[in-house]
């Protein structure tokens, strides 16, 4: 099992460095929303802005945790590997 632990720590660090990619990312696109409320048409260009930022929010959120959640099963696993490993040489 011990074997698979190098594939097992490349696949988890492209999981989180695509979840950290994406975190931040996200971070770059909420740095300018604002949460207003439009209740005229002067400001239908702001509107539309915060609109879009919102939209492209709202899409990456499945990715963001999907990718969350891989990562935290992986870094179960591995860690369920390591101490699997460590209780078969303390039976032996």
């Amino acid at each position: 099992m011990m074997n698979a632990l190098p594939v097992l720590i490349v696949v988890w660090a492209v999981f989180t460095g695509l979840f950290l990619a994406l975190l931040a990312y996200n971070a770059t696109l909420t740095r300018y929303e604002e949460n207003q409320l439009f209740l005229d048409e002067i400001n239908s260009g702001e509107k539309e802005q915060q609109s879009a930022i919102v939209r492209k929010i709202a899409k990456m959120s499945p990715y963001i945790r999907t990718l969350g959640s891989l990562s935290a099963v992986m870094t179960v696993v591995i860690i369920g590997v390591i101490t699997w490993d460590a209780w078969q040489k303390i039976q032996q």
